[in-house]
């Protein structure tokens, strides 16, 4: 066999490995989690656009996508009740527009030392989930193959 002809013929494998691998990832959600550690509403907003624009771009193109946005240190007050200038932004996109398929986490630890600052409780949106640390939620997202974005 010519060595022209082993190029090819071994070209031709990697193609179709390359091609096969497509194919297997083809039915995995699109996985996503973005952090928010600001106080910024429109560092809040651009994350809820990024979000938005995922879940609609992989929509469109009938593929599941999931988001996951991780709030902690002072980027907590996009989810909490009392000071989130989101709030209602979030109650359409979550409720609404993609009830299934984006989430809020929200950082305890940060709940914890908010409220001992503050001298009060804090009460956290209904659409968003206390997780013990919002750091190590996104490590455990990405050990499990999410992409992760900052805006």
């Amino acid at each position: 066999m010519s060595s022209i002809v082993r190029s090819m013929l071994l070209a031709a494998i990697m193609a179709f490995l390359a091609a096969s691998g497509a194919q297997a990832e083809a039915g995995k959600p699109h996985r996503v989690v973005i952090q928010v550690d600001q106080n910024d509403a429109e560092v809040m907003n651009l994350a809820l656009n990024n979000a938005k624009n995922v879940l609609e771009t992989y929509r469109a193109k009938n593929e599941d996508a999931v988001v996951e946005i991780v709030a902690y240190g002072p980027g907590l007050h996009m989810l909490r009740d009392d000071t989130s200038p989101v709030k209602d932004r979030i109650k359409q996109l979550a409720e609404l527009s993609f009830p299934s398929t984006l989430t809020f986490s929200a950082c305890n630890n940060t709940k914890q030392g908010m409220e001992k600052r503050e001298g009060h409780p804090i009460t956290i949106i209904p659409q968003a989930t206390l997780v013990p640390a919002g750091v190590v939620r996104i490590m455990e997202l990405e050990e499990q193959g999410y992409s992760y974005v900052k805006p």
